[in-house]
């Protein structure tokens, strides 16, 4: 197999700035001597997390608007890791602001990337079990509505109409095979 030498940055450049987004233009020559100019979002300094709560044989679920999609979305629990916090600790905080659960044991199963030819976020996907019960107040604009999914049916997610974005599908099959190692 050839082993690709990573492109030389020629040059990097903020293009457009919002709010939440900045879009660079970054100019690169490959190791053959082609040269490119790609467009990305501004490296992410922080990370995220995406944890699936599992209590009584069920994972729980949030239904939260996604603007983007402009329409209610399925999926678990997620946010940014603050300044000074680890996943772990981000993960708890979050099960306590959007679900009112903190919880006894927390293992991550994975870092994933997302679309890494347009961003460098990673979002660490973790289980969360033995809940008990606390809540945080949140920065949600409405509250959230919370689903009970049996465990024993949580692959019919892939069927449900608002369960479908790809972070949560990746967290359904890294819960799955966790579950199933430990049995």
């Amino acid at each position: 197999m050839t082993e690709f030498k990573k492109p030389k940055i020629l040059n990097v450049q903020d293009i457009a700035k919002s709010k939440l987004f900045s879009i660079q233009s970054v100019d690169l020559e490959f190791s053959n001597g082609e040269k490119r100019v790609y467009e990305r979002m501004r490296p992410a300094k922080r990370e995220a997390v995406l944890i699936v709560p599992i209590i009584d044989e069920h994972l729980i679920l949030i239904r939260e608007y996604a603007v983007g999609i402009e329409s209610y979305e399925l999926g678990f629990p997620k946010g940014v890791i603050d300044p000074g916090e680890v996943a772990l600790e981000a993960a708890q905080r979050e099960l306590k602001e959007e679900i009112g659960y903190g919880a006894h044991n927390i293992i991550q199963l994975a870092n994933l990337t997302m679309s890494p030819s347009y961003f460098s976020s990673k979002m660490n996907i973790l289980i969360a079990q033995n809940l008990y019960v606390e809540k945080l107040e949140g920065d949600e604009p409405e509250p959230l509505q919370q689903v009970k999914w049996p465990i024993a049916r949580m692959m019919e997610l892939l069927d449900h109409p608002d369960f479908n974005e790809a972070r949560n599908i990746s967290a359904l099959f890294y819960v799955e095979r966790y579950l199933n190692n430990i049995k």
